[in-house]
């Protein structure tokens, strides 16, 4: 995490570094990202990079975190349209996630290069992403249940692990399916919706309906 020192910083800076950090990390593969390249564009000298981050792996977990939270941020603002059950809800929630990386291609690339990409540390990215979600989605089946939209009986923190799980991993199985560039975001995809709708829709059946054989 950053240091005191860069929070204590004017919020205009401070952002002006987050931006121009996510540029290169969405630019450039972890191993080729460049401190000097930022530093330089964000007009700092090295050395208070190091009191802001201890180093380019703090810096890159750190900005993973802001793009989770700007995602989840969006998801809050967005209005869902009215719903028949919990699974419409998730339906829409996975459609506001592709809405997020329309608005915001960098973050989005940002997050592909981790997930796709060559990382050292991808075990503790992985691990942090899902906590990130896991907790998000606990707290939505729970409203669910207060809501009578799901069985009483369901455990909010089972369900969150299988969907965070069932989430983190369903981008790389549409990029697989379609045979899509991970790294090539969906403003450069414009029939990127139509093909994944299909997609969504038997998740959809499969977790709302089960497979076992119908009566």
């Amino acid at each position: 995490m950053p240091t005191q020192t860069f929070f204590n910083l004017p919020e205009q800076k401070r952002q002006a570094i987050i931006d121009i950090a996510v540029d290169e990390f969405a630019e450039h593969d972890y191993k080729s990202v460049s401190i000097s390249r930022i530093v330089d564009r964000a007009g700092i000298a090295k050395g208070s990079f190091y009191q802001y981050f201890a180093d380019k792996k703090d810096l890159h977990l750190y900005l993973l975190q802001v793009a989770g939270e700007a995602k989840l941020q969006m998801l809050s603002q967005l209005q869902p349209p009215p719903a028949r059950s919990f699974f419409d809800t998730y339906r829409w929630m996975m459609s506001a996630a592709i809405q997020f990386e329309v608005a915001h291609p960098k973050l989005s690339r940002l997050g592909y290069r981790a997930m796709y990409g060559d990382l050292p540390h991808r075990d503790e990215t992985y691990a942090r992403m899902k906590q990130q979600g896991h907790e998000y989605m606990k707290s939505t089946f729970q409203q669910a249940i207060d809501r009578g939209e799901l069985d009483p009986l369901v455990d909010p923190d089972m369900a969150a692990f299988v969907f965070t799980v069932i989430s983190a991993e369903m981008g790389g199985y549409l990029f697989d399916r379609l045979g899509i560039n991970p790294l090539q975001t969906p403003e450069n995809r414009p029939t990127w919706n139509l093909e994944i709708q299909p997609i969504f829709d038997q998740l959809i059946y499969i977790l709302e309906k089960g497979m076992g054989p119908k009566a």
